[in-house]
């Protein structure tokens, strides 16, 4: 099985920890039109902490081995001691290769976000936000987050601004939207739960079969409830091709809205996509608490 597959498949159980444990400031049962949710309380701000590159760093080492560990390590060293803004430029890009190759986003955001401040495109702001995005949705450093959804927000307004239609970064900076007020986080420039929702509702509307927005769309809709919905997301996502982690939150949306048989087929499907052991014993679990 593909490394990145695995480390995808076993991170959905610490999302699904995330969406049915994570407090939720500021996003309620409010329908609006589709039936998403809006805000109507007030999240109590959250100071965000002084994360680093060189904090999150440490972290990630801890997890990948010293070998690896050790070849990073000399990079930083060789960004340390370049002497232009060229040379560190391309050791930014190396070390973000590098983060990226062992599965870990976070202390990648932080480089291509350095490469981007120095080079201004889009491509660069994109890639450090939806890094972001990707940190603050497998973390589990709760001191840690309100830093990448803040930082995810800086990196996709200025993509935006580069390029205003681009439907990519529109879901990105949605995303981080709905994540920043889940946090109890206040965005001095704006943005809310219900401006994150509108955004990604406008990606569909202009893309019915967007992935990104309708995965997000589907994830936000089982938090608040509407399960429904979620079903409908996760249903268009799978129509077009079929992964296991839309899979497994259509099983989990039927299994909330008691349809026992859809849920254990959609398990079945989970099972059949990722033949891994681990998964596959939690899976079993899963279905043989349905049939009791």
């Amino acid at each position: 099985m593909h490394k990145k597959q695995i480390v995808v498949v076993l991170v959905v159980f610490a999302i699904m920890g995330y969406l049915f444990f994570l407090p939720v400031k500021g996003i309620v049962k409010h329908k609006e039109a589709d039936g998403h949710t809006n805000s109507t309380t007030t999240a109590q701000a959250r100071p965000t902490a002084n994360v680093t590159v060189e904090m999150v760093s440490t972290a990630a080492k801890a997890t990948i081995g010293p070998a690896l560990s050790a070849q990073i390590t000399e990079t930083e060293g060789q960004l340390k001691n370049a002497g232009d803004d060229a040379a560190k430029v391309s050791l930014e890009r190396k070390l973000a290769k590098q983060w990226d190759d062992v599965n870990q986003p976070a202390p990648a955001a932080f480089y291509y976000q350095a490469i981007a401040g120095k080079e201004n495109t889009f491509e660069d702001w994109f890639t450090a936000g939806s890094h972001y995005n990707d940190a603050f949705k497998f973390t589990q450093d709760t001191s840690a987050q309100p830093a990448f959804v803040t930082n995810a927000i800086a990196c996709f307004k200025n993509a935006t601004k580069l390029k205003p239609e681009d439907l990519s970064a529109k879901t990105g900076l949605g995303i981080a939207y709905v994540n920043q007020t889940a946090l109890g986080i206040t965005d001095p420039d704006g943005g809310s739960p219900m401006q994150g929702i509108m955004l990604l509702l406008d990606v569909v509307k202009q893309d019915p079969n967007n992935r990104n927005a309708n995965l997000s769309l589907g994830m936000f809709a089982m938090k608040s409830g509407q399960y429904q919905k979620a079903v409908q997301r996760f249903k268009n996502i799978i129509a077009q091709k079929p992964e296991v982690e839309p899979y497994f939150y259509l099983a989990e949306s039927y299994k909330q809205l008691g349809m026992k048989k859809e849920a254990i087929a959609a398990y079945q499907k989970c099972k059949e996509m990722m033949p891994d052991a681990a998964f596959d014993q939690r899976i079993d679990e899963y279905i043989k608490e349905l049939k009791n």
